[in-house]
C-alpha cells in the first residue's frame, strides 16, 4: 500500500504545480457549488409557489356558492405535483413534463406549466442542474488531470527508470488510479451536500447513498478511461485528442444516435392520428348532457324496468344525473385506454433508449439518477394516473349528487323556470367531496430496484476497464 500512496502523492504534487489543472478544478468546483445552490433555491421558491397555488385552487373550488352540481363538474380544479427532495440534484424530466394538471369533467388534460418553456430564451443552460454538470463536465476535469498520468512519464524518460528499478507496471497504474479516485472523491463533496439537503427535506438516506454510488462509478469510469489511454499511447497530444474524441462520442454523439434509434425501434403514433381516432370512439358513446340521446335508450329502459315505473318523472333518481354518471364512466374508460396506450408507448421508447447504456455510461448514469431521484418517466406516469383517479372520483361524486338530490322535473325546466333553477342548486357543502391531492415519490427500495439495470451497465463498464488496466499494466513499456 505504501508504494501506491507514494505514487498518488507524487501525482498530487504535480497537479498542485499545474496552473491549468488548478484553474480547471476551481472552475468546476464553482460550477458545481453554483448549480447546487441555485437549483436548491429555485426549487424552494417553486415549492412555495406550488403550495400557494394549491391552497388558492382548493379555496376557490370549496368556496363556490350553491350551484347546479354539473356546473362544478365544468368549473374544475388544479392539482400540483411536489417533486421528490432529491430532485434538487437531478430535476430529471420534471422541467419538460410539467407539474400541474387541470381536472375537469369529460376531459383528461395533460400536465402543464413545464418550467423549461418558461426560460427558453436562455436555452438548455437555464436548467443546468448539478446532475448535468457531473454527467457532462466533471469527466473533462478527469481527462485534463489524467491524460498525462503515464504518457508524461514516458515522454520525460522516467518511465523506463521506474520500470528498471523494479516498479511493476500494475503497481504504477494502481498508484495513478488511486490519485484519480481521490479526485473523484473530492468531486462528490458538493453532491454529498446536495444529497444531504434532500435527506433533511424528507427523502431516504438509502436513496441518497445509491445516487452517490452511481455517480462514483460513472466518474471512476472516466478516470479509468483517461488512465488507460495515457498508458496505451506514446504522445500526450495524441492521448488528449483521443480522450476528447471519446468524450464527444460518449456524451454527445452516441446519446443523440441512441435517441433516434429508440424512436425507430419503438415508434409512437402521432398525436393528430391518435386524437382523431379517440374522437371517433367518443362520438359513439353519446352525449352525456342529453338524456334523450339514442346511445342511452337501453340505460333508460333498464332503469324504468328496475324500478317498475313507466315515466322517467316517477323514478326515485334523476335520469339526467344517472346518464351523466354512465356517460362519464364510459368516456373515462375510453380515455384511460388511450392514455394507457400512450404511456406504454412512451415506456417502450424509454426502455429502448436505456438499453444503449451498454454503449455509453452517460445514458446509464442519467437513467439511474432520474430513477433514484424520483424524476423519471415512471413517476410522471404515476402522477398522471393518480390525478386522473382524483378527477374521476370528484366528477362522479358530483354526478351522484346530480342523480340523487335533484328532481328530474326541475332539472329539465331550469333554463326557463327561475323557481326550478333555484331548486336545482345544491348547498356548497357538497363541494367538500374533493380530496386533497398529495403526490409522494416511490419508496427508496423501489426506486433503487428500478435503476438496477443501469447499475449493471456501470458495473460492467468498470469491470471491463479494470480488466483492461490489469492487462495494460502487465505489458507496460517505456
Amino acid at each position: 500500500m505504501k508504494p501506491l500512496l507514494f505514487i498518488a502523492g507524487a501525482e498530487w504534487r504535480y497537479w498542485q504545480r499545474s496552473r491549468l489543472a488548478l484553474g480547471a478544478a476551481v472552475l468546476l468546483a464553482v460550477l458545481l457549488v453554483a448549480t447546487t445552490v441555485l437549483t436548491a433555491l429555485r426549487m424552494q421558491g417553486e415549492a412555495a409557489d406550488r403550495a400557494h397555488h394549491q391552497a388558492e385552487a382548493e379555496a376557490a373550488f370549496l368556496s363556490q356558492p350553491a350551484r347546479h352540481p354539473h356546473r362544478m363538474v365544468h368549473y374544475g380544479h388544479y392539482v400540483f405535483r411536489t417533486p421528490a427532495p432529491l430532485a434538487r440534484f437531478d430535476p430529471g424530466l420534471d422541467p419538460a413534463t410539467g407539474q400541474s394538471i387541470f381536472l375537469e369533467g369529460h376531459r383528461q388534460n395533460t400536465a402543464m406549466f413545464a418550467a423549461s418553456g418558461d426560460s427558453a430564451d436562455l436555452g438548455a443552460l437555464s436548467w443546468l442542474s448539478p446532475a448535468m454538470v457531473y454527467q457532462l463536465f466533471a469527466p473533462l476535469l478527469l481527462i485534463l488531470l489524467g491524460h498525462g498520468l503515464i504518457v508524461r512519464e514516458r515522454e520525460a524518460a522516467t518511465l523506463a527508470t521506474l520500470l528498471a528499478q523494479g516498479a511493476a507496471g500494475r503497481t504504477l497504474l494502481a498508484g495513478k488510479a488511486l490519485a484519480l479516485l481521490s479526485v473523484v472523491g473530492l468531486l462528490l463533496v458538493p453532491m454529498t451536500a446536495s444529497a444531504a439537503l434532500g435527506v433533511l427535506a424528507g427523502d431516504s438516506s438509502l436513496a441518497a447513498v445509491a445516487l452517490l454510488l452511481a455517480y462514483g462509478l460513472y466518474l471512476s469510469i472516466w478516470g479509468a478511461l483517461a488512465l488507460l489511454v495515457s498508458a496505451m499511447l506514446r504522445r500526450r497530444s495524441a492521448v488528449l485528442a483521443a480522450l476528447v474524441t471519446l468524450w464527444i462520442a460518449l456524451t454527445v454523439v452516441l446519446p443523440s444516435v441512441a435517441t433516434s434509434l429508440a424512436a425507430i425501434a419503438a415508434p409512437m403514433p402521432g398525436k393528430l392520428e391518435t386524437d382523431l381516432s379517440m374522437l371517433a370512439d367518443l362520438r359513439k358513446l353519446g352525449d352525456g348532457h342529453n338524456a334523450n340521446d339514442p346511445a342511452f335508450a337501453q340505460l333508460r329502459a333498464d332503469l324504468l324496468a328496475r324500478h317498475g315505473v313507466q315515466r322517467v318523472e316517477d323514478l326515485p333518481v334523476n335520469l339526467r344525473g344517472v346518464v351523466a354518471q354512465f356517460g362519464e364512466r364510459k368516456l373515462t374508460e375510453t380515455l384511460n385506454r388511450y392514455a394507457s396506450a400512450q404511456m406504454a408507448a412512451e415506456a417502450r421508447q424509454a426502455a429502448a433508449l436505456a438499453v444503449h447504456g451498454w454503449l455509453t455510461p452517460l445514458l446509464a448514469v442519467a437513467e439511474a439518477s432520474r430513477a433514484v431521484a424520483g424524476t423519471d418517466l415512471a413517476h410522471h406516469h404515476r402522477f398522471l394516473r393518480e390525478a386522473e383517479a382524483l378527477r374521476y372520483a370528484f366528477v362522479q361524486g358530483l354526478n351522484k349528487v346530480h342523480a340523487e338530490k335533484l328532481a328530474y322535473s326541475d332539472d329539465v325546466r331550469r333554463s326557463g323556470d327561475a323557481a326550478a333553477e333555484e331548486r336545482t342548486r345544491v348547498d356548497a357543502s357538497n363541494w367538500q367531496l374533493l380530496e386533497r391531492f398529495a403526490f409522494a415519490p416511490d419508496p427508496a427500495g423501489q426506486r433503487i430496484a428500478r435503476a438496477l439495470p443501469q447499475w449493471l451497465m456501470l458495473g460492467a463498464w468498470c469491470f471491463l476497464l479494470v480488466g483492461a488496466g490489469l492487462w495494460v499494466g502487465n505489458r507496460l513499456k517505456p
